[in-house]
C-alpha cells in the first residue's frame, strides 16, 4: 500500500541517508523532504535522487507554522519523521537558543500539526499515521565503565543539545499520553557513515588525514561511544515505523564500542597503509576536553531485537573501512563542504531546471 512521508532534515546526514534507503528499498512511495538548509544541510546528498517523482524537496523551517501547515493541506501524509535538528554539541555550548527553538519549539509545531490533520474524532486518528521522533542516546547521560542504557534508564542530559533533545522527546511522549497521538521514538548510539558534516569526529579526522592537518583529540580521548552505521540505522527506522508498537520508546545500538582515541588511530592506520604512509600518530593534539563531555554510552537494542527482529548487520571493523573509502571515493563532495561551495548547491540546480 502507498505511503507518503514527510521527512524533515532530509539533507543532513542521516536524513538523506534514509532517504536514499527508502527509495531503494520501497517502490510505490511519495517522499516530501523539508530542510531548512542551514549549514549542515546539503542537497548535494541527495543529487542522484533529485529527479525521482517519488521525491520532492521544500526548502522550509519547520519551526514554521505557516510553512509547514500548507505541506500538510498539500500532501495527505501517512508518516512524520523528524530528523530535523540543530546536533553538534560544540555549537550548543556556544549558542543554546537555536538549539531550544529548532529541536524543541519545531517539534511542538510538527506535533501539532500532525495532530491536527490526522484526528478523525475524540483521541481517533486515521489509519496507519504515525509521528516518529529521532532522538539520541546523549538524552540519558553518561554511564559508568559497565552498565547500558535501556528504554527505561531516566533521561539525564549533560549539555544544551542533549537537554534540548530530551526535551523535544518529552512533548512527543506526552502527545502520545495525552492527546494518544500515534508515535513512537527511536534513540541512536553515534552513527558514521556517507555524507556526515565534516565537523563530526570520523569525518573530520579523515579529512585531517588527508591534507596533512592537526588531529584533535578532546582530553585524553577515552571517552567511548557506541558506533552504529548509518544504514542499519536507517533500517531500524523503517522497522519501527511500520511495526512498532505506538508509544514506545527504541533504542537503536550498534555493540561496537569504542574510545575515541582508537577510532582517530584506526583512521590513521588505514590512510597511513592504504595512501599515504606519512600519515601517523604524530599528527594526534589532545586539547582541551569539552565542557560536560559525557564519558561513556553505550546501548542495549534487546527490546528492537526481540520485538521488531532488528539487528546491526555492521560491525565496526567493516563499517569504518566502508566509510573511509567513501570519503575517498567522493573528495569532491568534501572538498565542497570544507570550502563552503556546497551552499550554492542548491541555488544552480534550480536555475538549471
Amino acid at each position: 500500500m502507498s505511503k507518503t512521508y514527510l521527512v524533515t532534515g532530509g539533507a543532513g546526514f542521516i536524513g538523506s541517508n534514509f532517504i536514499h534507503y527508502l527509495l531503494k528499498k520501497h517502490q510505490d512511495i511519495l517522499l516530501v523532504n523539508v530542510d531548512k538548509l542551514t549549514y549542515a544541510g546539503n542537497l548535494e546528498n541527495l543529487a542522484s535522487v533529485m529527479d525521482d517523482k517519488r521525491h520532492v524537496f521544500a526548502q522550509a523551517d519547520i519551526c514554521d507554522k505557516d510553512a509547514m501547515e500548507k505541506l500538510f493541506d498539500l500532501y495527505d501524509f501517512d508518516y512524520v519523521v523528524n530528523f530535523a535538528a540543530e546536533s553538534h554539541v560544540d555549537r550548543s555550548i556556544k549558542d543554546p537558543d537555536v538549539f531550544a527553538r529548532t529541536n524543541v519549539m519545531g517539534t511542538v509545531n510538527l506535533l501539532n500539526l500532525a495532530k491536527k490533520h490526522w484526528l478523525i474524532g475524540e483521541d481517533t486518528y486515521k489509519p496507519g499515521v504515525k509521528f516518529q521522533q529521532v532522538s539520541t542516546d546523549e538524552v540519558y547521560g553518561a554511564l559508568g565503565s559497565e552498565g547500558f542504557f535501556t528504554e527505561t534508564t531516566p533521561l539525564s542530559p549533560h549539555s544544551p543539545y542533549s537537554a534540548s533533545k530530551a526535551s523535544a522527546d518529552l512533548f512527543v511522549q506526552a502527545y502520545g499520553d495525552t492527546y494518544k497521538l500515534p508515535l513512537n521514538i527511536t534513540r541512536c548510539s553515534n552513527n558514521y557513515g556517507p555524507y556526515q558534516f565534516p565537523e563530526k569526529l570520523i569525518p573530520l579526522m579523515i579529512n585531517n588525514c588527508l591534507t596533512k592537518k592537526q588531529l584533535p583529540v578532546y582530553g585524553d580521548g577515552m571517552q567511548v561511544r557506541d558506533w552504529l552505521y548509518v544504514e542499519d540505522h536507517c533500517r531500524a527506522i523503517d522497522l519501527v515505523l511500520s511495526k512498532g508498537r505506538p508509544g514506545e520508546v527504541y533504542n537503536v545500538g550498534g555493540h561496537n564500542e569504542r574510545p575515541n582515541v582508537f577510532i582517530v588511530k584506526s583512521i590513521i592506520d588505514y590512510v597511513h597503509d592504504s595512501i599515504d604512509p606519512s600519515v601517523s600518530e604524530a599528527l594526534i593534539k589532545h586539547v582541551v576536553d569539552r565542557k560536560g563531555h559525557d564519558r561513556r554510552y553505550g546501548i542495549d537494542p534487546q527490546k528492537i531485537k526481540d520485538e521488531l527482529g532488528w539487528e546491526p548487520e555492521t560491525m565496526f571493523e567493516d563499517g569504518i573501512k566502508l566509510t573511509i573509502r567513501w570519503y575517498l571515493e567522493h573528495r569532491e563532495w568534501m572538498e565542497h563542504v570544507t570550502s563552503g561551495s556546497y551552499q550554492k548547491y542548491y541555488e544552480q540546480m534550480y536555475a538549471n531546471r
